[in-house]
């Protein structure tokens, strides 16, 4: 007995990874051929088969699991998902009514999925009716999708935490740099001297084929500066959501800073996220107040975590207001941009139709800044990843 009889295979699987697409999980753009593909070949008899069966075809990383249980759970459970029944009245007795019958199975209230299904059977026929069509009924926005306008002091506690989910999913990837360290390579520019003699006693030690080696790539460290002073009091739970996603993607080095400077990388670096955001937030204690930026960044430089920063990627965000003198911040800003291979700064008012940077803080600071970028809602935010990851190809990340 088929699980779900009479169903647009193909309407139904893109639907099921629309929904999974909008909870955050990875689904590739072949998973819903394979997950048709698999569905023709054994039609899943138990709602346990169609659990493998989604799972094995739409599922690449293992970090996804638990969004993907939580879909499967939403979109087939017994509220969600009722057995299919028939609706033909002349269903010969004995018969099970859900083997054979087209279902319409329309967007569920409840929340069921959508998907494709043939016209409900009638009793009677008539010559002059055109034969049944099939219906697409009309998809709804993701989750993500609906809040990309939505200005961060807008967004309930759910949503960051689902826009902190999409973030680690979308700092994949990130920009390198060759490291010291060297491995086997068809392409290689040097030779291996002690693996070509290995492989020279299959051939009486004469080298017949040279092993070459190449550097390895590591992503490019990070370190990330996060205004959390009153100005900035709307966006700095979105993101400290973005400085978790970075510390756990990329390693990097998080601080926050209002009229001092913490440090956040322990705290962030927890595997909950509730957990993590509420220890980052009891570790800063002059939040919500004024604004130091050149002294949190003189502070960073002095200090022993200074020395991460050679070499790396300098992410700060903050609106530009400064409690300090602009030449102080300027001094600061020359000695960051002479250490750090790149500087982006993130303002949560560049997006703003008109915007032009012209405090005196932002007007000091600009000339050391190789990428301004937007960060006042989600849209702008979830553009970040992918911005400084393509820059940072273009301007010379090796």
């Amino acid at each position: 007995m088929t699980l779900l009889p009479a169903i647009d295979r193909a309407a139904f699987a893109v639907a099921l990874a629309d929904r999974l697409r909008g909870r955050g999980v990875t689904v590739g753009l072949t998973a819903p051929q394979d997950f048709v593909r698999a569905l023709e070949a054994v039609p899943p008899t138990t709602r346990t088969a169609l659990y493998w069966t989604a799972r094995i075809t739409l599922v690449r990383d293992h970090a996804d699991l638990a969004r993907f249980d939580e879909v499967f759970d939403w979109a087939f459970g017994e509220a969600a998902l009722p057995a299919p029944a028939r609706r033909n009245p002349n269903t010969p007795p004995g018969r099970d009514a859900r083997t054979t019958a087209p279902v319409d199975t329309h967007t569920d209230p409840q929340g069921g999925l959508p998907w494709v299904t043939l016209a409900p059977a009638v009793t009677h026929t008539d010559h002059h009716v055109d034969p049944p069509e099939r219906t697409v009924p009309e998809r709804l926005p993701s989750e993500l999708a609906g809040l990309v306008d939505t200005p961060f002091e807008q967004l309930e506690a759910r949503e960051a935490e689902l826009l902190g989910r999409w973030l680690e999913g979308a700092l994949r990837e990130w920009p390198v740099r060759r490291s010291r360290r060297q491995r086997v390579r068809p392409g290689g520019h040097r030779v291996a001297l002690r693996e070509t003699a290995a492989r020279a006693r299959r051939t009486g030690w004469e080298p017949v084929r040279l092993v070459r080696t190449g550097p390895v790539d590591r992503p490019r460290r990070v370190v990330v500066l996060c205004d959390v002073s009153r100005s900035m009091q709307a966006q700095a739970q979105a993101y400290l959501h973005l400085m978790r996603a970075l510390t756990l993607a990329t390693h990097a080095e998080a601080f926050a800073f209002a009229t001092s400077l913490t440090r956040l990388t322990p705290a962030l670096a927890h595997r909950s996220a509730r957990q993590a955001l509420a220890e980052a937030t009891d570790r800063v204690t002059d939040r919500f107040g004024g604004t130091r930026i050149a002294h949190s960044l003189t502070t960073l430089l002095a200090s022993h975590h200074g020395g991460a920063l050679r070499g790396a990627v300098a992410l700060i965000a903050s609106d530009g207001w400064d409690g300090d003198p602009p030449d102080r911040l300027a001094a600061a800003m020359a000695r960051l941009r002479r250490r750090a291979h790149r500087v982006v700064w993130l303002n949560p008012r560049a997006g703003v139709a008109g915007f032009a940077p012209r405090t005196t803080t932002m007007t000091a600071a600009l000339p050391y800044v190789d990428l301004l970028l937007p960060a006042g809602n989600f849209g702008e935010l979830s553009r970040v990843p992918g911005e400084i990851a393509g820059r940072g190809r273009r301007l010379g990340c090796p």
